[in-house]
């Protein structure tokens, strides 16, 4: 059975409605797309297909919804429409994942195509993928095995569109955006009667901070989670700002990892990385953070002596370490180290390279991991909505909600009350870990992530504060890949393996 989403079609038959003399373009053109989205149907659609995978050699059959959520405010007013594709298998009380990319206001189509549900996009080598090689293929590594997997747009992302006299500003920000989400779960689970099943959270990027908002609003609002999984992770936005020292620490065991994978580092090449890694946090926890706290008060002989080791754990040059003051932007890192070679780096993901147009440049043009694949995902995410999910719409499938006059509102109001101007939400997540003990939460990490540094992932744990039992819940994984862990099929195949082994654990 197909359905259309006809936002675009209603909006263009339906009268014009009044609106304010706009000032300029830009607000007029806000303005139309306010009152378009205004007159869209509430209508909860569906398109249901059958679908089969195999996984570890056994045929697991499925079916797949791709539809819409009408979320409401407190009175029943519709505020949103939210786009989402299910993926169930017939078994009764299986636990349900509800699955979110980050941006701020980002599709899903990243997970929903890389990740974890029954086809992914093929990608492996950390190369730009050219049209011809852009192709859909059935996922073994997908996780239908140990849960149903349901993929959510946010709001004015994807085919997520606001609805009423509602627009994309009531839904852009920490609060706001995380209380769409846990309003968007809470009505599938009661759609379909999933009340009983175990729940779970799996965010990436931003994501992994709109957890901590979503699982703290749905335990206040009577749904308890069994797990939340966390892919390169960013809570604590405050500790991670530039031009504070916690984040050149946070930075540096990644930059450290990028150099082993390209083989900058002046000695030889340490044979396992994880070691190496080790031994560049333990460095970094102590002598490089004593070096920082000093700030102009080092002494010429320190400044040489943690120079001297920052080179030997990166290659990066020495008087360039020094005319840093020892903090190394992340621009100037992923155009500096491998600038005899021609080549700068990505920061999502360290391994990509890409030519820059200035090789004195002191910023990359662009981010060569990004680029190198969002024409793969985005053609065949198309091909497969249209002729596999049935979805069939004029309307356009935004990347993001962000558009002309767009803007974020970054503060948080925590659990504990005040209000925060730069958000950490590991303070939400303390909060719902304390409030239910049994909640098991999973940290997946990149080694070459340099957006959400495993490091600054580690930092956000650490100081939740949380006491000694609660702590035990919670575990750390790390992969030879960057932000998008899945891009590496040999990754996503070790980052299966321990999803479903945390996932056996926390249903025991």
């Amino acid at each position: 059975m197909k359905f259309a989403i006809a936002l675009l079609l209603t909006a263009a038959a339906a009268p014009a409605l009044a609106q304010p003399a706009a000032k300029n373009p830009k607000e007029a053109m806000i303005a139309e797309a306010d009152a378009a989205t205004a007159r869209a149907p509430v209508e909860e659609q569906a398109a249901v297909s059958k679908g089969s995978v195999s996984i570890a050699g056994k045929p697991l059959a499925y079916t797949a919804t791709a539809g819409t959520l009408t979320i409401r405010d407190d009175n029943g007013r519709p505020t949103a429409s939210l786009f989402y594709t299910a993926y169930t298998a017939d078994v009764p009380n299986r636990p349900v994942t509800f699955f979110y990319n980050g941006g701020p206001g980002s599709a899903t189509v990243w997970l929903h195509m890389g990740s974890f549900g029954p086809v992914r996009v093929k990608t492996d080598k950390p190369v730009y993928v050219t049209p011809d090689q852009y192709a859909v293929t059935p996922n073994n590594f997908t996780l239908l095995d140990k849960t149903d997997i349901v993929f959510i747009d946010a709001p004015g992302a994807g085919w997520s569109r606001p609805l009423g006299d509602k627009t994309g500003r009531d839904f852009n920000g920490v609060d706001q955006d995380g209380d769409a989400f846990a309003r968007a779960i809470t009505r599938y689970i009661a759609r379909n009667n999933r009340w009983k099943s175990p729940k779970f959270l799996f965010g990436e990027s931003y994501g992994t901070l709109r957890s901590g908002v979503v699982a703290r609003l749905l335990e206040e609002r009577g749904v308890s989670l069994h797990g939340i999984a966390l892919l390169s992770t960013i809570m604590n936005y405050g500790v991670r700002q530039p031009g504070y020292d916690q984040n050149y620490l946070t930075l540096f065991p990644g930059y450290a990892a990028t150099a082993w994978y390209h083989g900058t580092l002046p000695g030889a090449k340490p044979a396992d990385l994880t070691a190496f890694v080790n031994e560049v946090r333990a460095w970094v926890s102590g002598p490089y953070a004593a070096a920082l706290a000093k700030g102009s008060a080092i002494t010429p002989a320190e400044q040489d002596s943690i120079a001297r080791q920052m080179h030997a754990y990166t290659g990066l040059p020495v008087d360039f370490l020094k005319r840093a003051q020892l903090r190394v932007e992340l621009a100037h890192f992923q155009t500096e180290l491998l600038r005899s070679r021609g080549l700068s780096i990505g920061r999502l993901d360290a391994r990509y390279t890409l030519p820059p147009t200035d090789l004195n440049a002191d910023s990359p043009d662009e981010d060569p991991a990004s680029t190198a694949i969002t024409g793969a995902y985005i053609s065949a995410f198309h091909d497969y909505a249209a002729k596999t999910l049935g979805v069939k719409t004029d309307l356009h499938y935004k990347l993001s909600a962000r558009e002309p006059g767009w803007s974020w509102d970054w503060s948080h109001r925590p659990p504990r009350g005040g209000t925060q101007t730069t958000p950490n939400t590991a303070v939400d997540l303390a909060y719902t870990m304390r409030a239910n003990p049994k909640l098991k939460v999973l940290f997946l990490n990149g080694y070459y992530d340099m957006a959400t540094p495993f490091y600054g992932a580690e930092f956000d744990a650490n100081h939740m504060l949380l006491p000694t039992p609660l702590n035990q819940n919670i575990r750390f994984t790390y992969y030879q890949s960057g932000h998008m862990i899945y891009l590496a099929e040999s990754e996503l195949a070790k980052m299966k393996a321990d999803v479903a082994a945390w996932y056996d654990e926390a249903l025991k």
